[in-house]
């Protein structure tokens, strides 16, 4: 066990040399990320705006994603249906953006928008409901379904804490990465998928976000688990994973119950590498968080073009194990919907 080194006073997260301020975690925003302050190629800085929702009760999900990694951009949007164990997925790339896709530089008010011939992607932010808007007249679903619109509303409680860290690369404290992490926001709205509509209500259906800005060393690996819900009509989340950059000052585990966040130390994934569909174990060394993960559905990602390669493999399925919050409470949690993933990347 260790002490984690907590960031509680708003300042600019970079100095003038292009390493941070402060490094260690937080529960809102507070460093103020300036893309213009980097002191990195334009090929390093690293972008993205990721969503997750799924409806505990209806067993169904949709992700979508606006990303901007400087020589590449990648926009997708998933459907997930988890009775038939079944994923669909539509992607569309941009090349060369350079940054200039229009992510907001934070995750208050404001909106950007990705459009090309392809999907049509909005994020409409005027807090405390985050908006998504999506329309992919390609995307298909069934054999003779095509199309995919979605119009959803997620609610974040003035009051809701999240996941926020910024830390850096050892071997080059220039490289940085800035996430903040939203879970347990309840979702409202529908998606249309060919002639047939899918409904997400807020009494059972919630959405996580996935913030990340920073400059990236050139080869990483990294696990991330999550999940967003209710427990006994309470609201529960929670964000682990390990990998990347010097955690020395702060991991990015932390539990959500009824708004507030509880901090963990170290987790470790116990998985096997040649049979991701076994269960995986997920443990932390301060005992609080322990739970089997049982892949249902896998979503693949992979690109190999010599110097640039992703090995991605995200998963989809049922948590089931316990968290134990500050207080000391524990609670018990069974076939909780979430994902986890191993990603590589070399970019």
């Amino acid at each position: 066990m260790r002490e984690q080194h907590r960031i509680t006073e708003r300042k600019p997260l970079l100095k003038e040399d292009g390493t941070l301020t402060e490094e260690g975690w937080a529960t809102d925003l507070l460093l103020e990320y300036d893309k213009y302050k980097i002191k990195a190629s334009w090929l390093r800085v690293k972008e993205w705006d990721f969503y997750y929702i799924i409806d505990q009760k209806r067993n169904y999900g949709l992700t979508c994603l606006i990303s901007d990694v400087g020589y590449l951009g990648l926009m997708e949007v998933c459907w997930l249906d988890f009775n038939k164990k079944k994923i669909a997925h539509f992607d569309t790339m941009s090349i060369l953006p350079r940054g200039k896709t229009g992510l907001l530089p934070h995750t208050g008010d404001g909106r950007f928008s990705f459009e090309n011939s392809k999907i049509l992607m909005k994020y409409n932010y005027s807090l405390p409901k985050r908006y998504i808007t999506i329309e992919a007249p390609d995307f298909r679903w069934e054999e003779d379904e095509w199309g995919l619109t979605a119009d959803i509303s997620l609610y974040q409680d003035p009051d809701l804490e999240s996941m926020v860290r910024a830390t850096s690369w050892e071997k080059n404290r220039k490289a940085f990465y800035y996430n903040q992490k939203i879970n347990c926001m309840p979702a409202k709205g529908t998606v249309r998928l060919g002639s047939k509509y899918f409904e997400f209500s807020p009494d059972s259906a919630m959405g996580g976000y996935d913030w990340g800005r920073g400059v990236w060393t050139y080869k990483n690996q990294w696990y991330w688990g999550t999940a967003s819900g209710y427990l006994d009509g309470k609201s529960i989340g929670w964000n682990v994973g390990y990998g990347f950059t010097d955690s020395t000052p702060a991991s990015e585990n932390m539990l959500f119950y009824e708004d507030k966040a509880h901090k963990l130390d170290e987790v470790t994934f116990h998985l096997d590498p040649e049979d991701y569909m076994k269960p995986w174990k997920i443990t932390s060394n301060d005992d609080r968080f322990e739970m089997e993960f049982r892949p249902l559905i896998e979503s693949k990602n992979k690109v190999n073009f010599l110097l640039i390669k992703s090995d991605q493999k995200r998963f989809f399925g049922y948590f089931t194990g316990h968290v134990i919050l500050d207080n000391g409470k524990k609670l018990k949690v069974k076939d909780f919907l979430g994902l986890a993933e191993d990603f590589y990347n070399r970019w």
